[in-house]
């Protein structure tokens, strides 16, 4: 079991106990998504495993942590916690940047911004403010060193969650872990990828739940515990489950909250 190198919105460190247990003991190839964190994908570290997300940037980073992770270390050496330099760097263009570069910029800002929230505005631009932590671990040597291991037998690919099931078939196990249904509506401030994901996204989710179940996939997909999401899932086995909510701009708001994981077995 491998420790996620990221702080991640929205990751599953704290699901682990409620969700390992509802995954088959033996599958195929193992396919996530919307990998974000990838703290599943760490813990059970499948033989091989589609990892995805629409997130490029996040992407390029597990693709050079895995094939280049010395240069990401050098490169990591260069940056260092200040606002001054935060800022830099939050306003360069990763277009600009060759790949190497890329990927310590995102290790770096993710490091050193507010709660590691990865938040970009309508051009896509990166935009999450600087955290100030005193004394942050800029080059997280052992852990990239753990993740590079971890990712050498992944097939990594950025791009839409259909498309990365595309070749998902009998006896392989898909986990979604989409952005959540919000318990309050949908709103545009917390925007993970310039085109939001909204309730279109959300369905069309459900009927490829119901596709890949009738490809025989093992399928099982986490969400907040709603009204629609309980409508959506009704055919399928719903486990309500108790996390505790970690990234919150108010301290009183990272208490336990209530969420589903949905099984189609």
């Amino acid at each position: 079991m491998t420790t996620p190198f990221l702080k991640w919105a929205g990751g599953k460190r704290a699901l682990l106990p409620a969700l390992t247990p509802l995954l088959p003991r033996e599958y195929g190839d193992y396919y996530e998504p919307f990998v974000g964190g990838g703290a599943v994908f760490f813990a059970l570290e499948p033989q091989r495993a589609y990892l995805s997300d629409v997130n490029e940037e996040l992407i390029n980073c597990y693709a050079m942590v895995r094939d280049r992770l010395d240069d990401v270390l050098s490169a990591l050496t260069s940056h260092r916690n200040t606002e001054q330099h935060f800022l830099h760097v939050r306003a360069q263009h990763a277009a600009d940047l060759d790949d190497v570069a890329r990927a310590a910029r995102f290790v770096f800002l993710n490091r050193t911004c507010f709660n590691g929230l990865y938040r970009v505005n309508r051009r896509g631009e990166f935009n999450t403010p600087y955290a100030g932590y005193r004394n942050p671990t800029l080059v997280p040597d052992e852990l990239l060193r753990a993740a590079s291991a971890a990712l050498k037998t992944v097939t990594l690919s950025a791009g839409v969650y259909v498309d990365a099931c595309a070749s998902a078939g009998a006896g392989d196990l898909v986990y979604f872990d989409p952005p959540y249904v919000p318990m309050g509506g949908f709103a545009d401030f917390r925007r993970y990828h310039r085109d939001q994901f909204r309730e279109d996204d959300h369905e069309e989710l459900a009927r490829l739940f119901k596709d890949l179940d009738a490809r025989g996939c093992h399928v099982r997909l986490s969400n907040s515990h709603t009204p629609w999401v309980l409508e959506l899932y009704a055919d399928w086995t719903i486990h309500v489950v108790t996390t505790r909510r970690v990234i919150n701009s108010n301290g009183a708001g990272r208490g336990p909250v209530r969420e589903v994981i949905v099984t189609n077995e």
